[in-house]
């Protein structure tokens, strides 16, 4: 998702990122309008590429919308539906998979404009339940063979910056489809990504809404064409705790980046100052560490984790990527590191060791980074977070015999442990930093140094544990629980909760 300061005016403002963006504008309570409400309603026909070939698919796009907002009002649409009629030919594909039933997840690109400003939200996760396929030859001349998928769901806010005849047009579709067999179980594939595009020649306004100026909220609505100059709205962003002044701040920036672009067409990374967008969010991860050199494995965790969000977010319209840059602490008893963990090994492939492992945080704070690319549907990226840790060991035990390691028994210098996880924003899936996942890595452990109260006990743990030169060999897993953001702490995520790992 990202703002793209190389299309015109009326191309799409989009937010996000990487998943990092976690003020779910579909979490965020709107202001309630005393306006009347209308029920909106638009048919159009779109056209998507299954593997049948282009076809014609017919879409009726609803909502409950106010029929007047003052500027700046936060509108939620309620009731949102879109309904999706697939043709035979489109169906014939799942046919062949021996599927039952199909389902989808569609995002909607809804076009926002007041006056001669306009911008794109993303009504997304909109979720159609399963279908039962015609089979074939089922239908009659009125409903050869089709099928009808309702997607509904919750959808951002929308706020208009300047008064006049407000309008909201649908645009782009993505659908996901799943298909699942007579027993449930998915079919092979499982599913179809599939890109709509509106037809040409139609009029998509699905509902106007007059918007009022704040200095006279009594004054009518301008008619039909009448506007006042006014910065673009930005319909995607919720009320999620930016400074009141954020939201203009980076439209000029996006403005100005645009007006840079008609000298300097090269010139497209735009990079959004962090007190603009910069938040705190809290999770929990777990997870287990392989030791390669003892063939087992100690549990991590659950380890408490302080979140910055978005401290570097820098959109590159020309390469279609969006990067952002956050960091995390972890925090058990006030201390960077994670919780002492126990685990048991066979030293030598013959000795019982047990030992309590800790692992501090040094350094600066661990680096998130994710890389997002953003000319597909599905908005694919991939994070990596790097952190600095050095290991201790404490409580060591030798075939049930106390071993005295002292109390500075330790990895004679940091080690980086990277982990990588990759995903999708649309429909979500895999990692995303907002809604947690699965990280993996490897990791080289450095020779100990400081072990042993009356001895050298150092070559002894190097050579039970320590990487050899400085090949990274000691595999990690975390699952990393949602985030708990701080501009949200009523949502579902909120207290953190802790994960359950996988192995």
């Amino acid at each position: 998702m990202t703002v793209d300061a190389r299309a015109a005016a009326r191309r799409p403002i989009h937010w996000a990122v990487g998943g990092a963006l976690v003020v779910a504008t579909a979490l965020v309570p709107s202001a309630e309008s005393a306006a009347a409400e209308q029920k909106s309603e638009v048919s159009l026909r779109y056209t998507c590429p299954f593997p049948s070939g282009p076809e014609e698919v017919d879409v009726v796009v609803s909502a409950v919308l106010p029929t007047s907002a003052r500027t700046g009002e936060e509108i939620r649409p309620a009731e949102v539906a879109v309904e999706v009629t697939l043709p035979p030919t489109a169906l014939a594909r799942f046919a062949g998979l021996d599927a039952a039933t199909l389902s989808a997840v569609a995002r909607l690109t809804v076009r926002n404009t007041v006056g001669d400003t306009s911008a794109d939200a993303s009504w997304q996760d909109l979720t159609a339940p399963p279908a039962d396929l015609p089979t074939p030859g089922e239908g009659d001349s009125q409903d050869p063979g089709g099928l009808t998928l309702t997607a509904t769901g919750d959808v951002p806010t929308v706020a208009f910056g300047s008064p006049g005849r407000a309008t909201l047009a649908p645009d782009a579709l993505a659908l996901a489809l799943t298909s699942l067999t007579e027993s449930g179980e998915p079919t092979t594939p499982p599913g179809l990504d599939v890109a709509c595009t509106p037809a040409p020649g139609q009029e998509p306004e699905l509902a106007a809404i007059a918007i009022r100026g704040d200095q006279d909220p009594t004054a009518p609505a301008p008619r039909p064409g009448e506007s006042d100059p006014a910065p673009d709205p930005t319909p995607t962003r919720p009320a999620e705790g930016l400074p009141p002044t954020a939201r203009e701040k980076i439209d000029a920036l996006t403005e100005k980046r645009r007006e840079a672009l008609e000298d300097d067409p090269g010139s497209c990374p735009i990079e959004i100052p962090p007190e603009w967008v910069m938040t705190t969010a809290e999770t929990y991860a777990a997870g287990y560490a392989n030791a390669a050199k003892l063939d087992g494995a100690a549990a991590l965790g659950p380890a408490f984790m302080k979140v910055v969000l978005n401290k570097r977010y820098i959109n590159d319209s020309c390469a279609s990527t969006v990067d952002v840059s956050s960091e995390v602490n972890f925090d058990y008893e006030g201390k960077r590191q994670l919780p002492p963990t126990k685990a048991t090994f066979l030293s030598y492939g013959f000795m019982p060791t047990t030992a309590t492992m800790t692992l501090e945080q040094v350094g600066p704070p661990a680096a998130i980074h994710t890389h997002t690319v953003t000319n597909t549907p599905t908005y694919p990226e991939e994070t990596t977070v790097t952190a600095q840790l050095v290991m201790r060991l404490s409580d060591v035990e030798v075939n049930g015999v106390p071993l005295d390691v002292g109390p500075d028994c330790r990895t004679e210098r940091p080690f980086e442990q990277v982990l990588k996880g990759y995903g999708q924003s649309y429909p979500p899936a895999g990692y995303l930093v907002a809604y947690g996942g699965t990280l993996t890595g490897y990791a080289h452990i450095p020779p100990f140094k400081g072990c042993g109260a009356t001895e050298d006990l150092d070559p002894i743990f190097t050579s039970a544990i320590s990487s050899p030169g400085k090949r990274a060999d000691n595999y990690t897993k975390m699952t990393q629980a949602p985030l708990c953001v701080a501009t949200n702490p009523e949502g579902p995520d909120c207290p953190p909760r802790v994960p359950d790992p996988e192995r």
